[in-house]
């Protein structure tokens, strides 16, 4: 029988690497070596960072900060504006690559996945040799790049694409997690949230390989029975979860996004909601169809998901709809403001725009204005399809209507239409 052996493929810096090589492409200077970040709006110096260069850790710049804030502590700070389409086309064109050489991938997030390469031995002998190969072609074709671990377990391959950044390959076979993993600090192991990491600390568990040899019932007092058991397995590199293949034909549109550093104000969690609201309905709308039923999922530092959906009784397919709906689950969801690592919107129980629906169906003011925003979302599509995703950016407060910013190329002046 076969030895397990898995990849796990993570973009280094995703969002800023995904923009900074297209603009290297167009000949422009590399984000990623000056002080910079992707997210808020640098006209109105409003808005907050999803991402930042490795240049921007220097002036103490925090992913989730306001844009505000962060020009105060850099005022040479170099802002570009969220791009999801860009986004998912650059995600979209690595998953393909690393599709080209493992028999199963399972899109984690959008910017990491996991490869099955159990049971390619004799096509490719040498798993790291392989992973260079896939590293540096991702690197070369597509401009951006990532750290490859390798593992028996979906965990031990995580953790090792989490060992010295960027452009590295790394092992984390059984034989090894004594010298490379147990060392670490014990909140450095993927399930072990903030709040268990401190719980350990004080009684006395620092590392990981402390952690490998506590007492089960120690562990149960301080974690719980469920967690426990796991935190101990996944401390000795324990870890059976199968690699799953993503359907290729869903029945539904989703986007999610997995953040750099901790989300805890509802500032900076509706910023993203309202990106992925942008991207998701675009999406949909672009292959003709609406959706009953709008989800929010949110992960824990800890890796523990949940998820709040809301069915309408209308077809949805605005961008302001979606993303007010999208707030409101988020809301109910998460009230404790735990820190976020990762989230998402999923749109589903589809219907096609020539099915009809409710709409206008009794000229109220609530479906005139849901055909007026929805007008305006295919407006901005079709300029995007022609000209860019960037000739219009979302704005980033919605409140009486849809605010949208208009940035056209070759013009200083920008607009701002409310509708």
């Amino acid at each position: 029988m076969n030895e397990r052996l898995i990849f796990h493929v993570d973009v280094n810096s995703a969002f800023l690497s995904w923009e900074a090589a297209r603009r290297v492409k167009n000949g422009e200077p590399d984000l990623r070596l000056i002080p910079s970040c992707i997210g808020g709006d640098p006209e109105s110096r409003r808005g907050v960072l999803l991402a930042k260069s490795i240049p921007a850790k220097a002036f103490k710049i925090k992913t989730g900060e306001p844009i505000a804030m962060a020009l105060r502590k850099c005022p040479q700070l170099v802002i570009a504006k969220p791009d999801f389409k860009l986004y998912s086309a650059c995600s979209k064109a690595f998953k393909d690559i690393c599709r080209s050489y493992a028999p199963v991938v399972e899109e984690f997030s959008i910017d990491e996945c996991f490869m099955d390469m159990t049971g390619t031995g004799h096509m490719y002998p040498d798993p790291v040799a392989l992973a260079h190969t896939i590293k540096d072609r991702i690197r070369d074709e597509l401009g951006f790049t990532v750290n490859i671990g390798i593992g028996r377990s979906k965990l031990c391959a995580k953790m090792a694409s989490d060992f010295e950044k960027p452009d590295k390959v790394h092992t984390l076979y059984p034989e090894e997690i004594p010298d490379k993993l147990w060392p670490l600090p014990v909140g450095d192991l993927l399930f072990v949230g903030g709040a268990s990491a401190n719980r350990l600390r004080e009684e006395h568990i620092y590392t990981i390989g402390e952690l490998a040899h506590a007492d089960l019932e120690l562990l149960r007092r301080i974690l719980g029975d469920k967690m426990s058991l796991q935190a101990r397995n996944y401390a000795n590199g324990i870890d059976n979860s199968p690699v799953r293949a993503e359907p290729e034909e869903a029945k539904g549109y989703s986007n999610s996004v997995t953040l750099e550093e901790n989300v805890t104000t509802l500032e900076a969690a509706d910023a993203i909601l309202l990106a992925l609201s942008d991207s998701v309905s675009a999406h949909m709308r672009s292959n003709g169809a609406k959706a009953y039923c709008v989800a929010v999922s949110i992960r824990y530092l800890d890796f523990k998901n949940r998820s709040h959906q809301c069915k309408t009784d209308h077809p949805v397919e605005s961008t302001r709809e979606i993303y007010e709906l999208s707030k409101r689950l988020l809301r109910e969801l998460w009230k404790d403001h735990r820190p976020l690592r990762l989230m998402s919107i999923a749109l589903s129980n589809l219907t096609r725009e020539d099915e009809g629906g409710q709409m206008s169906l009794f000229g109220d003011e609530d479906s005139g204005r849901r055909e007026r925003d929805v007008k305006l979302d295919k407006a901005v599509d079709a300029l995007r399809s022609k000209f860019g995703a960037n000739i219009i950016q979302r704005g980033t407060v919605m409140k009486d209507g849809l605010q949208v910013a208009r940035k056209f190329k070759g013009k200083q002046a920008s607009e701002r239409d409310k509708t």
